[in-house]
This record gives structure tokens, sequence and C-alpha cells, in this order.
């Protein structure tokens, strides 16, 4: 019904040709714009019905105090259901380590959190299938977890800055919701994050649509194929200075997946973009010193990096 209408409206309504580069562009276009943002809809607002059960103050008392490992697995779990993004990152970082969080799990949390988006989850499935989907959020916890723990070892704590360890945020009280209370929040969520990403996502599935209609295969192929053994740090690379939420990028992997890149590659370039992005950084200065950013960058490019020649090796 979707390709459908996207059918019409660019080959009857708009007149182009299917043929033609143009014609490919505004069908791939039509059609993702429409797909996505109804899937954005009934993701967001389900999934913010379970993110009710886990509002931050519950979140922190859960992590509060766990050990080692235990707590990284813990954290990187509930990071995929908590709202976090990078303009949260100071509160939330701040929250945690008040709290009694220890640094590494604290970690775990900020790295599953972005990168591990249950929206670009359902909408992985929903265009390539559960195997994945499987992939994208068993690799993004694994990064978390190991990231976390490799920070925790290392006792870094010198390097968060002194004035985070004096605040005193104190605990909220966690009120109780009834159900209507849950499915308002749910909707109000589903509005705030739709005015949040609606440009992400038209950016992204506009350069889709363009690579989609334009891009030749065999440039993609030669520079991020498989055959090229640096085309994963040379993702990573580039995806580290973009910007974008995980369901922003989706359409950008459908497209690069379709011209023939790796998988494992593909991975790597939307965990760099998720989860290294630079606007996170500068906004985590704010509360860890360069040397931390510089270790915590270091650590997750290597990580990713390692999952996608794991992975392209795997799937040959």
């Amino acid at each position: 019904m979707l390709q459908a209408f996207a059918d019409y409206m660019s080959y009857h309504l708009f007149g182009l040709s299917p043929a033609s580069h143009l014609g490919a562009a505004v069908n791939f276009f039509i059609y993702d714009t429409i797909k996505i943002f109804l899937m954005l809809a009934l993701i967001i607002f389900l999934v913010s019905l379970l993110r009710s059960f886990f509002p931050a103050e519950r979140t922190k008392k859960i992590l509060s105090h766990k050990r080692e490992f235990v707590g990284n697995i813990l954290a990187a779990l509930l990071g995929i259901v908590t709202p976090f993004c990078s303009c949260s990152a100071v509160p939330v970082f701040i929250g945690f380590v008040e709290s009694g969080v220890p640094l590494g799990v604290t970690f775990s949390f900020l790295i599953s959190s972005p990168m591990v988006n249950e929206v670009a989850l359902v909408l992985l499935w929903g265009m390539f299938g559960w195997k994945i989907a499987a992939i994208y959020i068993s690799t993004g916890v694994s990064v978390a977890i190991v990231g976390g723990i490799v920070i925790g070892r290392l006792k870094l704590e010198h390097l968060v800055e002194d004035y985070v360890y004096n605040l005193k945020m104190g605990e909220t009280e966690i009120a109780a919701l009834n159900w209507k209370d849950r499915m308002n929040y749910a909707w109000g969520y589903v509005i705030d994050i739709l005015k949040k990403v609606w440009l992400y996502v038209i950016i992204g599935i506009a350069i889709g649509g363009l690579m989609h209609g334009y891009a030749p295969a065999d440039f993609l192929v030669k520079y991020a194929g498989r055959d090229n053994l640096f085309a994963v740090p040379l993702a990573v690379l580039i995806g580290v200075p973009l910007y974008s939420n995980a369901a922003g990028i989706i359409p950008i992997v459908n497209v690069l997946m379709e011209k023939g890149m790796a998988m494992g590659t593909v991975l790597a370039f939307m965990m760099a973009v998720t989860a290294l992005s630079l606007p996170e950084m500068i906004i985590l200065r704010k509360v860890l010193k360069p040397k931390l950013i510089a270790i915590f960058v270091g650590i997750m490019s290597v990580t990713i990096i390692f999952v996608g020649y794991l992975f392209n090796f795997m799937m040959g």
C-alpha cells in the first residue's frame, strides 16, 4: 500500500521516470518517509509505556553500589529503555556519580543508552529482519559492558571534574503512575521525540534517497567494500564527527547495505555516529577532564572497530 502510494506520487503525479536517477531517489524518499514516521510513532508510544516504569530516579537506585560486571550488565540493559541523549549527559552523569554508581557502571549506561536505541532496533527488525536486529542489540550491549568494565578497571575517578563529587542532588520521590498517566506520558513523549528528531530523520532519508538514486554501487564497494582492509576504521573515522540519533541514521544504513557495504562496516559506522558524536563529547567536557574523554573515545573506537571486523569475518 505504501509502495503503491509512493509509486503514484513519484511516477504519476510528479511524472518522473522509474528508470531515472531522480525518480528512484524521490520514490525512495516518499516511501521511507511515510514508513519510518508511522513506525516511529507506534514504536515510541509502546516503548514509552515501558519507560514509564524506569524513570531516572529508579534507574539510579537500581544501579547504586552495584558490583563490577553485574552492575555493567545491568546498566547496559537499563540503558536500552531509559531516555538519554547528549543534551542530558551532564545531569545524568552527575546524578549517577552522586548516587554512588561506580564510574565504570555509569559509563556502561552512558554508552548503551544512545547506542542501543530501541526505536532503531525495531526499525532494523522491520527493514532487515530479526537477525540484523539481534546483531545490533547484542553488539551494542557488549560494547557498553566491555567499555564500562575497562574504564572501571583503570580507576579513572580522578579524571572526573572535582565539583561533581561535591554536588548533592538529593533523592527524588518516585510517584506512582496509573495507566492513564502512563498513556498520557507515552503520547506526550511521542510528540516530544518527533519534534526533536523529525528534521534528522528527513535529512537522513534525503541523503539515503540521493545515495539510492545517484551513488554508483562500484564507488561505495571500492572504498568501503569487503575487499578494503581499512573500510571499518575509515567508517568509524567518518562517523565520529557526525551527529545523528540512531533513528535518523537508519535510512542511510539501508542504502549503504544496498550498495554493497559489508554489514560489520555499516554497523561500525552506525555505532560511531550514535555513541561517539562530537556534540556529546563537547557536552561531557563539563564533567570529564580531557584525558578521560580521550581515553573513552579511544576505548570505544577500538572496540567498535573490533566489532566491525568480527562481523565482517563472521558474515563472510
